[in-house]
């Protein structure tokens, strides 16, 4: 009985299995003509390395992160720096510089990125956001709260960055151009709910928050307290949900039956429905010709030089109504009324353009059924019986040739604001309630202009 172990030759295999050869065979004597087997740099990811260059020294002189942090750095902040509490002599942790919260959300929305946990995924990952933290540690629950809680700080720096704009005669608030866009909600369809499912709903969520703060925790395999503070947390988040939903019901009851007294609207007040999972949000007819949960963003932008002057949200799903409210804030915003506000024909309501021409506004908006008009062998230009003077100025100025050269900038500047905000990802917000969407259209509005003043300063440079 023969006890060798058989004996396999590593070059005889084929897919993976060995022929038993029995007894040892000579190696097969390579081809002459073979090729030889070629000497490669392998790489080897376990061996251990000291490196002494700093982030710094990693980030590229010219990114652009660095053109965020000397813009936020030019900013007057004082009103972030007031809020906190952590001073010499008194008891807390140091809190987190707001210019760096700031310049995290600017050069977040500049990559497109609108949700914080993706941000705070990004601080520990990406060389630019780990430039910008410094070493600083963060948590998405400090980088969210940053940007819904300080949106009249936002609101604030736009109104100056637009101010600094105005004084280097970079831009002019001669002309404006106003247009809105669609975000989608961070709601669902099926959220929305008729009163008496409201109610329900309500009667739950109570019970469910009655029954959180009564348990005690005995047994052993129960939640930890944190869980139970957790889940008693979000059931009275729940609960305030629903509650503003009823009050946004009742407002909206109010609205349409005021329409319907007005312009003889009618409407059925038991089909009604509001969202509990953000109450703010409406039914919006979408691009795309769906309907779904959406704000109306509202963007008014200089015809020279594009930079965002004005900035609304609204949860109408129309532009009818928009217009005077905008003017409004810019007049607020910079004591200075445009003299021309250009629009497109869902902004061109009767009211709207009467108290604009009212206010020396000149309104560059098209006729509603202008072709229609003309096809019926009426001059759509002369004004109406009904016209107030407002009116008749603004539709006999829309049949001048300097009316129809002016209006083409309209698309040229407030669509073109809008999609440099779609490609920076603003087609649906990760924030609930219309304050905090404010804010990131605010942050939008701010990026833009960001980017317009370097522009504008680098162009101005050239010149000279």
């Amino acid at each position: 009985m023969n006890t060798t172990s058989p004996t396999t030759d590593p070059d005889l295999t084929s897919g993976g299995l060995l022929f038993d050869l029995g007894e040892p065979l000579p190696k097969p004597t390579p081809h002459p003509e073979a090729a030889p087997r070629p000497r490669l740099r392998l790489a080897e990811r376990c061996q251990g390395e000291f490196r002494t260059a700093s982030v710094d020294e990693l980030l590229p002189g010219d990114h652009q992160v660095r053109v965020v942090w000397d813009y936020v750095c030019q900013l007057d902040l004082t009103g972030l720096l007031q809020q906190i509490k952590a001073v010499p002599g008194q008891p807390g942790r140091d809190a987190t510089d707001p210019r760096l919260l700031l310049a995290l959300w600017l050069f977040a929305t500049i990559d497109g990125v609108g949700s914080a946990r993706t941000l705070d995924g990004l601080c520990q990952e990406h060389l630019a956001y780990q430039w910008l933290c410094g070493g600083v540690s963060l948590n998405y629950h400090t980088l969210a709260d940053f940007r819904s809680q300080h949106t009249a700080i936002l609101d604030q720096l736009l109104t100056d960055s637009v101010a600094t704009l105005l004084r280097e005669n970079l831009i002019s608030l001669k002309q404006v151009a106003q247009d809105g866009m669609r975000v989608r909600a961070s709601a669902g369809a099926s959220s929305f709910h008729r009163e008496p499912s409201l109610r329900k709903c309500l009667a739950v969520a109570q019970a469910q928050v009655a029954a959180l703060n009564n348990q005690v925790d005995e047994d052993g395999q129960a939640a930890s307290r944190r869980q139970q503070a957790a889940r008693a947390r979000a059931a009275r988040e729940r609960q305030e949900r629903i509650e503003r939903a009823l009050a946004e019901r009742s407002q909206l009851l109010d609205k349409r039956q005021q329409q319907q007294r007005d312009k003889g609207v009618k409407f059925n007040p038991a089909q009604l429905r509001t969202s509990t999972t953000d109450p703010e949000a409406a039914r919006m007819k979408m691009p795309d010709g769906g309907t779904r949960p959406a704000y109306n963003v509202q963007f008014a932008t200089t015809v020279q030089g594009g930079a965002i002057v004005g900035v609304d949200v609204s949860n109408v799903g129309s532009d009818s109504g928009q217009m005077q409210p905008m003017l409004q804030q810019i007049e607020a915003r910079y004591q200075e009324k445009p003299a021309q506000l250009l629009v497109d024909g869902g902004f061109t309501t009767l009211q709207d353009i009467e108290m604009a021409e009212q206010n020396r506004i000149e309104v560059i908006g098209p006729i509603k059924n202008e072709e229609v008009t003309k096809a019926k062998g009426a001059d759509p230009y002369q004004p109406k019986k009904k016209d107030g003077p407002g009116v008749a100025a603004w539709r006999q100025r829309m049949g001048t040739e300097v009316a129809k050269a002016l209006y083409p900038l309209r698309s040229a500047t407030a669509e073109w604001a809008n999609a440099g905000a779609r490609q920076r990802g603003l087609y649906q917000v990760r924030v609930r309630s219309r304050q905090k969407v404010l804010a990131v259209a605010l942050l939008q509005a701010l990026v833009h202009n960001l980017l317009r003043t370097a522009a504008l300063r680098a162009a101005k440079k050239a010149e000279e």
